[in-house]
């Protein structure tokens, strides 16, 4: 029987080899997949029954997954012979490069993580943030919307959130509404402020407790100023505002008590 040529012997032997490695490649490839799936499925189910804010559950299990996915890349080329320390060293200045260019996308990203986690305010929510007064309509891990009482929608970016006050008129159940309403020095103090409260008592939606405060506030120029502060649901502040003050000058009008508007005295004196 004649022998196979050394070179041949060579060439299966490389051949044999290279096939091994490229198997054995496809299998970690295939394990590694498999656990990945496996651990993204196990951090997602224990991060929801943890009460985790599905929005950061989801991108915490992505995350982990697409990482075990990226070792078991590196794995299998390292098995086919790549020099993976190279692949690595590119992977590392890549990220730092998108890093760098998606610097502000990254601090949304902090911002929204810290927004998730800490939770100064929820969807349903009446606030002032950045700047904006609004409902909150959604919490996403790059921005937060929100809906103004005019109707228009509001896309803020989560730094911009956490990078200035956050004041949630929802957080406490109820506010309080102030507000300063005028009348003559003519008028008599008590029975105006008689005529308020009867005002105020009467709204459906001003709580009786904690009580409604209606005091003397300033002796202004033109006008004794009242300070009426009652207490309603977050859900009614506007509803209180508007309507108070539209019953009290009814009230008083129906009552003769006027409402004045900025005056001043001129008195002239003629000299002899």
């Amino acid at each position: 029987m004649q022998e196979i040529p050394d070179y041949l012997q060579t060439a299966v032997d490389v051949i044999t080899r290279f096939g091994l490695n490229v198997l054995a490649a496809i299998a970690i490839f295939i394990v590694g997949r498999w656990i990945a799936k496996a651990v993204r499925r196990f951090l997602r189910r224990m991060l929801s029954k943890n009460g985790t804010d599905p929005t950061l559950a989801n991108f915490s299990a992505n995350l982990a997954y697409y990482s075990a996915l990226t070792v078991t890349i590196i794995a299998a080329l390292s098995r086919v012979g790549v020099q993976t320390a190279s692949l690595v060293a590119v992977l590392g200045a890549a990220g730092l490069a998108i890093g760098l260019a998606l610097e502000g996308s990254l601090a949304n990203f902090a911002a929204g993580v810290l927004l998730i986690l800490f939770r100064p305010f929820k969807v349903g929510d009446f606030v002032e943030a950045g700047g904006v007064l609004g409902t909150v309509q959604e919490i996403q891990l790059f921005s937060t919307r929100l809906k103004t009482p005019e109707g228009k929608r509001v896309i803020l970016p989560n730094s911009m959130v956490t990078g200035d006050k956050i004041v949630n008129n929802s957080a406490e159940g109820t506010l309080r509404v102030d507000m300063i309403i005028g009348v003559s020095y003519d008028a008599d103090i008590d029975h105006t402020r008689q005529i308020i409260t009867e005002v105020v008592q009467a709204d459906p939606y001003v709580l009786s407790e904690p009580a409604p405060v209606i005091r003397v506030t300033e002796l202004a120029d033109s006008s004794v100023n009242f300070a009426v502060r009652p207490w309603t649901e977050a859900a009614h502040y506007l509803d209180v505002y508007f309507n108070v003050q539209e019953n009290v000058k009814k009230r008083l009008d129906a009552e003769g008590i006027s409402i004045p508007f900025p005056q001043q005295e001129i008195r002239l004196f003629q000299q002899n």
